[in-house]
């Protein structure tokens, strides 16, 4: 277990990490790894031991439970380079990716409750990019996701990267790409994080961060008060405050894991992959502290 101190917060506050799994299932790279339902859900990617060929399997993690397990769902898709989303508390949709031979602009959605994979169909009016790989895919709502990153085809030749709104239906199983007027720098392999504006009405806005060689974020989307209701955001005392739809199982798990003290303010929990092992990363405040 490794602790991190912030700067001048000595004896207080701060990172702590412990490894809490370690299974051969999880050693991959380029998969994408969604929290649903309290379950962490690992689908296809590329795996040990130097594979060219994306994997088409599905796992799945429990964390009060600590065990890795592969889903026997029917159409697992062959996937890398992919990012998904969780839809409507049921649903995992799959966004684009590598299949082995070609970049894809697909959704295919993992349902929950029969435990089945769908392709979803594009509707009339999909405007959709070329290809998309190393990209990602940030969910607004149940029925809209913001995509940004890399697109295949001449279209990474430009030196600015498109942005998507990708409408879901899920009653029809259907889905609908809208290029936005905005457009960033061309990035792949970035990370994308949806954070509240300060102020008296404060709104959100998604940051891109890495993927190019600019040492800044860029804003991907401005959204006003009201419009989206649950994200991830970071608390003024600079904990990360992640983890809204985990339920209180999957985080009280985390927080006995690193040895987070029984009712500490402030407690909050996310769980991140490193290499090929489930790490716990939990942040808590002490209650004396501002």
């Amino acid at each position: 277990m490794a602790v991190a101190v912030p700067p001048g917060r000595a004896g207080g506050s701060g990172w702590a990490w412990r490894p809490v799994a370690q299974d051969a299932l999880l050693a991959r790279a380029f998969h994408s790894c969604t929290e649903l339902q309290g379950r962490l859900y690992l689908v296809g990617g590329l795996p040990a031991g130097g594979a060219r060929e994306p994997s088409r399997d599905t796992v799945v993690f429990d964390p009060a439970g600590g065990q890795a397990v592969r889903l026997g769902a029917r159409g697992s898709p062959q996937r890398s380079h992919h990012d998904a989303a969780p839809v409507g508390g049921r649903w995992l949709c799959v966004v684009g990716g590598w299949d082995g031979s070609r970049r894809l602009a697909t959704v295919a959605a993992l349902d929950t409750e029969r435990g089945v994979w769908e392709a979803w169909t594009a509707t009339p009016s999909n405007c959709p990019p070329a290809g998309l790989s190393s990209h990602t895919c940030t969910r607004l709502s149940d029925r809209e996701l913001r995509v940004a990153g890399r697109e295949g085809s001449v279209r990474t030749q430009r030196r600015y990267g498109s942005i998507y709104t990708l409408r879901l239906d899920p009653s029809a199983r259907s889905y609908c790409y809208k290029e936005e007027g905005c457009h960033t720098v061309s990035r792949s392999g970035h990370c994308a994080a949806l954070l509240q504006t300060p102020g008296p009405h404060p709104g959100h806005q998604l940051l891109l961060f890495g993927g190019c060689n600019s040492a800044e974020p860029e804003v991907a989307g401005l959204w006003s008060h009201g419009k989206i209701k649950t994200v991830c955001s970071f608390s003024p005392q600079g904990g990360t405050t992640c983890c809204p739809s985990f339920d209180g199982t999957a985080c009280k798990a985390c927080e006995q894991w690193a040895g987070v003290p029984t009712g500490a303010p402030g407690t909050t929990a996310s769980l991140v992959f490193c290499g090929g092992a489930l790490c716990c990363a939990v942040w808590w405040r002490n209650s004396d502290q501002s």
